[in-house]
């Protein structure tokens, strides 16, 4: 078994927690709390990553990443 490390980004709205994995192009869920966000996200990747390792296709690692905030007049 190998382990695999992912970033991931979790927004809050007025219905709970959506969750996406930047790495893994269509990988995202939700949850009603933050830590039931995280549950689903980790079950989430690891669907992708076994579906991606199954077709023979590379599994992207990223080796930084850089989180920041802009503030944009309009």
């Amino acid at each position: 078994m190998k382990n695999y490390r992912f970033s991931v980004v979790i927004e809050r709205d007025e219905e709970g927690y959506y969750v996406f994995c930047p790495e893994l192009q269509g990988c995202y869920t939700q949850g009603s709390t933050y830590e039931e966000a995280l549950k689903n996200v980790k079950d989430a990747i690891r669907l992708h990553v076994e579906d991606r390792i199954e077709a023979g296709e590379e599994v992207p690692q990223v080796e930084s990443i850089s989180l920041t905030s802009l503030e944009v007049a309009v």
